[in-house]
């Protein structure tokens, strides 16, 4: 029996693990948000103006959640070991995206109000900082790994996320459709998803 320490330790969990389980939340999400569309009372166009607001809405959350989905992916898939900071981390994104479906509700039920796109926004940081934590985690538990090397530094369309999400929440007290103008500046920023993952992502960890 070799008495040498192991090299490395562990995983507390593989990546497709949490990825999978991360994706099972995230279908949960779409399907609360799903559930929330009301078909329009009528067959004609007022029946279906009047439900204009939550449709659209949904569409706005439906690509939130996609674009994390998407980048979570991405984020786990080059990637070798997960520690428990990471488990955490995961977590604390998932908890700000399952508060998606609340806000798209309210802000589908109250688009002219200020309050319900204020807290549109606060959720929009929320998830943005968390996601940030997420990318943190994981360098922190695979430092030689180029890919996220990469993917956590410089991180311009991150930081611009945060400015808009901060930027409409008093800016909602103005006009509510200014903030869901800065929410949706945020979407088309992150439809695509981050090369810098997409590049070497088979780096060792």
């Amino acid at each position: 029996m070799s008495n040498e320490a192991p090299s490395e330790v562990p995983s507390v969990m593989g990546p497709g693990r949490l990825e999978a389980f991360s994706d099972g939340v995230i279908a949960v999400i779409i399907t609360i948000m799903a559930f929330e569309l009301k078909t329009p009372a009528a067959a004609n166009l007022h029946a279906l103006a009047h439900e204009l607001p939550l449709l659209l809405v949904y569409v706005l959350s439906f690509t939130f959640v996609a674009i994390y989905w998407v980048n979570h992916h991405h984020l786990l898939r080059v990637i070798k070991r997960i520690d428990a900071a990471v488990m955490w981390a995961n977590l604390y994104l998932l908890f700000w995206l399952s508060l998606i479906p609340f806000v798209t509700s309210w802000v589908g039920t109250q688009h002219g109000r200020p309050l319900p796109a204020a807290c549109y926004g606060v959720v929009g940081i929320g998830a943005g900082s968390a996601y940030n934590l997420l990318g943190f985690a994981i360098h922190r538990a695979n430092p030689r790994n180029a890919a996220i090397v990469r993917a956590t530094h410089h991180d311009i369309k991150g930081m611009f996320s945060i400015l808009a999400y901060s930027a409409s929440i008093p800016l909602a007290f103005v006009s509510p459709y200014i903030a869901y103008a800065c929410f949706a500046a945020v979407a088309i920023a992150w439809f695509v998803p981050d090369r810098r993952l997409s590049v070497g992502g088979e780096a060792a960890s």
